[in-house]
């Protein structure tokens, strides 16, 4: 495929885009043979044209594709040229991003002064603002960081792919290193050139839906695996040194404030394949996977430490254990345990290889009738404790520089992974406990028809029952429904037993709006013996229930059951907030607007019950879904609401984009570090805040009201139906989840998240920017002037609207009215007609009033990079989307079921392509 760079382009992308889209130009004509090849030039050239403003292109292009979709080979072709030459694109690009990361960090060594949004970086402001050693040290002890990892029906890369990527950027970096020879570059040339033969001859989508195991180990297990191994004990010597640096002298004790959690295989919320067995086994990989990893450094610290006694001595406690360590050696052994004799540290790390090998064999056996193996380690600690004795002799030994280094790092993981390697969130909706206490409730002849009581009295009696010392269930003799919601809560006990209570430390209600519904889990979590050893998590997500969670909380916080068990768990107290779902609901501005004031108002409430919070932020990649920078998102949150504690998702794709790389991974961790680090110190407070609050009602209640107008006009579900390729989600194989929670197109059972990515494929992008030129324009309309320049002032002073702002100018810079209009041509004429102007209406208001609040000539005027990569990247997006468009139109008035299944695939493999161009699915 022919390629062309931009001046703009820095000099060594462009050689390896140049390189890449060589290649698979060759690539192209070996495989699908010249006369695809001229066609996908033929196609890319007009769309190139049209960018470049040439408006008779675009109706040479959209002729093109009858010939394209009437051959389905040609389709396939030219639509995995598209898409391959994105995925090769974006790991150019991210090879780029590591090595200016390599660059600036050698800069910033070399000037002494930390580069920004590092970990040094974080500490020298602590510093700078005057906080002494001791109260840095106060606030590492409250400090909790947990990214957590979930699966989502958007995830369009396949473990395979993906492997393949990460061969291609393994040889890049090699291929970009100074010091090879000629022939050396040749035979990585060439190895390049077989792995983009591999990705063109390998599906990008899977023949089948992924199971939610596959998601466990392909979404979940392989960023541990390849990268986060890797990486967290990097980040936690990275602030060893940095403290060490700015407060010499202090020995500070940093605890394990960054883990990392995951909802893949414990997010059952409309996921029927997420049984309690599949929770089980779920904990159960993820064991077996930190055990392996221990197994492997293990068996390096073996090989490593070779000190005898013949050179240095050894710690009596050590010497003391190998001696008991021997019993467990079995006779036809003893000869090589006994041949290290003269070296202890050898034969303890002999045994503990072996005792992680015989916890694995217990691991893959019964939980419910565990085996004993004395050999076995019961838990964490027992293996940390050895790890300790080895650490501990070396340092009474003059060996500290052995200690630094891998057995330090290893140390350093047991602490953070443990025996459970990231903890399992669990996740139902509301409804299910509401029906499975109702059932019971029934049964038990408690109350007749429990769903039917006012809230008080569900209280009262939820509260009693909650009280009593009787188990409230036995045998499981109800419904399917309840018995499952009962097993899970006895699932959740034995892996507390078994793995340990780190495993599985929240529960997490969906579409929390009654203080009732979280006593209903209470009561089930009371019935399985887990009273004050589970974090209950209501999750807040549409606008009404945003609005009213300080209520809410103040409500629950006064009931003496659940008081007694938060203080069981330490009077700490998680929240989450959706910001998918209410985006979805409210629309852009309203749903950021309502985030803050409810993060602001929930931090009030608990600070005066003496409660600690941690916020669980339900972020997505998306900026409809609260995506965008997470470090400038943190710090724009109101001061009060993190104070050095915060959850965050990571979903989907994002996981993906993020982790696959290890310098991305590091840079990105170490991003979300410095920002909550930063909360922990001197916060700022806004003189005119109260007046900024008052226009920002005023702003998010007309973008609300606009908004509304827009997803409330009648046939607007028809539209989107008809004009994305939402129907088509389920068809796509992306993830085990359905994308809707029935199977009726209504906007209220449709998920947040494939609402997202529907409008992201046809680039109308509604979900990051509808609603904020009107929003703007009907606040300033009774005296334009002065009030368009107060706003310039609350985006110059106020972190919080300036990344609104920004946010929202990416989302129009990845819209593109064009390609949506096309799209909105699927739609019946007079209904794509009315519809379509109020989107285009709306954006170019939206446009106009952004680009002069923020004071710009043009989208993403502060980003020149990032308006370069977009502007770059549409002529090779566009006839993604153009070929998208005719095969939808060609599925709906297709009449021969032969041509189906392909037709599907072409689609499949558009979306992939879109997602690769677009850097996004949603």
């Amino acid at each position: 495929m022919e390629t062309t760079t931009s001046l703009e382009t820095p000099a060594d992308l462009s050689r390896t885009i140049r390189l890449l889209g060589g290649l698979l130009g060759q690539v192209l004509l070996e495989q699908a043979g010249p006369e695809v090849y001229q066609q996908e030039e033929k196609i890319r050239g007009l769309a190139k044209a049209w960018r470049n403003g040439d408006p008779e292109a675009f109706k040479h292009l959209l002729d093109q594709m009858p010939k394209v979709i009437q051959d389905l080979r040609m389709t396939d072709a030219n639509l995995k040229a598209f898409s391959t030459y994105f995925q090769l694109v974006n790991l150019a690009e991210e090879q780029h991003r590591v090595r200016v990361l390599a660059e600036r960090m050698t800069e910033a060594d070399e000037s002494g002064v930390p580069m920004s949004e590092t970990i040094a970086d974080a500490i020298r402001i602590l510093h700078k603002e005057g906080l002494t050693a001791q109260q840095v040290q106060d606030n590492l002890q409250l400090l909790q960081i947990m990214p957590v990892f979930t699966a989502h029906p958007t995830e369009s890369k396949r473990r395979t792919i993906r492997q393949i990527l990460k061969e291609i950027a393994e040889r890049l970096h090699e291929l970009n290193s100074p010091g090879h020879s000629k022939r050396v570059k040749q035979q990585l040339h060439d190895e390049i050139h077989g792995y983009i033969v591999l990705l063109w001859q390998s599906d990008e989508t899977r023949e089948r839906k992924p199971t939610v195991m596959d998601e466990v180990r392909n979404s979940g297990l392989y960023f541990f695996e390849n990268t986060l191994f890797r990486v967290i004990p990097q980040i936690y010597q990275e602030l060893k040194a940095a403290l060490a640096t700015y407060y010499p002298g202090f020995q500070f004790v940093i605890p394990a404030f960054l883990e990392y959690g995951s909802w893949i295989g414990g997010d059952r919320d409309g996921n029927p394949f997420v049984t309690p067995e599949i929770t089980r086994d779920t904990l159960r990989e993820q064991k077996e996977a930190i055990l392996k990893h221990y197994n492997y450094e293990v068996d390096y610290l073996y090989h490593l430490l070779s000190p005898s006694r013949t050179r240095t001595g050894f710690n009596e406690r050590l010497l003391t254990s190998l001696e008991l360590d021997r019993k467990l050696i079995p006779a036809t052994e003893q000869e090589v345990f006994s041949r290290f004799d003269q070296e202890p540290y050898r034969q303890k790390l002999i045994i503990m290889f072996r005792r992680l090998r015989a916890t694995r064999e217990l691991n893959s056996g019964s939980w419910d009738r565990p085996a004993e193996n004395p050999r076995a380690y019961r838990n964490a600690d027992e293996f940390m404790s050895d790890l300790l004795m080895i650490r501990d002799s070396l340092l009474a030994n003059n060996g500290q520089r052995l200690v630094t280094g891998r057995l330090e790092r290893l140390i350093r993981s047991v602490e953070v992974f443990g025996f459970h390697l990231a903890s399992l969130d669990v996740r139902q909706h509301s409804a299910v406990h509401r029906g499975t206490i109702a059932e019971l409730f029934k049964a038990y002849r408690l109350e007749e028809s429990y769903s039917d009581l006012s809230e008080a009295a569900k209280r009262e009696l939820l509260c009693r029952e909650i009280a009593s010392p009787r188990p409230l269930t036995s045998r499981l003799q109800y419904s399917d429904k309840v018995n499952e919601s009962i097993e899970l809560f006895r699932v959740i006990r034995q892996v507390h037993e078994v793995v340990g209570p780190r495993a599985i430390r929240n529960y997490i209600i969906s579409m929390t709006h009654e203080v009732s519904q979280v006593l209903e889990v209470l009561l089930l979590a009371k019935d399985a013996g887990l009273y004050g050893q589970l974090n209950l998590v209501p999750l807040f997500e549409t606008i009404q229930d945003l609005q009213h969670a300080p209520q809410f909380m103040q409500q629950l916080f006064q009931i003496p059951e659940y008081a007694e068990h938060l203080r069981l768990c330490g009077n700490q107290q998680q929240i989450m907030i959706g910001y998918s779902d209410s985006n979805k609901d409210g629309g852009y501005l309203q749903a950021n607007w309502q985030l803050y004031r409810g993060q602001q108002a929930m931090a009030e409430v608990c600070k005066s019950a003496g409660i600690q919070l941690t916020l669980f932020h339900g972020r997505g990649g998306s900026l409809g879904r609260g995506g965008g920078p997470t470090n400038r998102a943190i710090l724009a949150q109101p001061p009060d609401s993190i104070r050095g504690r915060i959850r965050i998702t990571e979903q989907g794709e994002v996981v993906s984009s993020r982790y696959s790389e290890p310098a991305i991974a590091h840079r990105h961790i170490e991003q979300l570090v410095h920002a909550v680090i930063c909360t922990t110190g001197s916060r700022p407070s806004f003189e005119k805040q109260p007046e900024w609050f008052a226009i920002m009602e005023q702003l998010a209640g007309h973008a609300y009201k606009k908004y509304r107008t827009l997803v409330e006009y009648p046939g607007f579900v028809d539209y989107f139906q008809a004009t994305t390729p939402i129907d088509l989600i389920d068809h796509l194989k992306l993830g085990s989840r359905p994308s809707r929670r029935s199977t009726t197109m209504k906007l209220d059972d449709l998920r947040a998240i494939p609402w997202v990515f529907a409008w992201t494929q046809t680039r109308a992008n509604i979900a990051s920017w509808y609603g904020v030129g009107s929003g703007i324009s009907q606040w300033i309309a009774p005296d334009e002037r002065p009030r368009l320049n107060q706003l310039r002032d609350m985006y110059r002073q106020w972190p919080f609207f300036r990344t609104l702002l920004h946010n929202v100018h990416l989302g129009l810079a990845r819209a593109d009215m064009g390609i949506a209009r096309l799209y909105s041509g699927l739609a019946p004429s007079e209904l794509a007609d009315t519809v379509f102007k109020l989107i285009e209406e709306e954006f170019q208001a939206t446009r106009r009033l952004v680009l002069f609040v923020t004071d710009s000539k043009h989208v993403l005027e502060t980003e020149p990079w990032l308006q370069h990569s977009i502007r770059v990247r549409n002529p090779y997006v566009d006839p993604l989307n153009i070929i998208q468009v005719a095969l939808l139109r060609e599925l709906r008035e297709n009449t021969d079921p032969s041509r189906t299944d392909e037709i599907l695939k072409a689609i499949t493999l558009s979306v992939n392509g879109v997602a690769a161009g677009l850097q996004t699915v949603g």
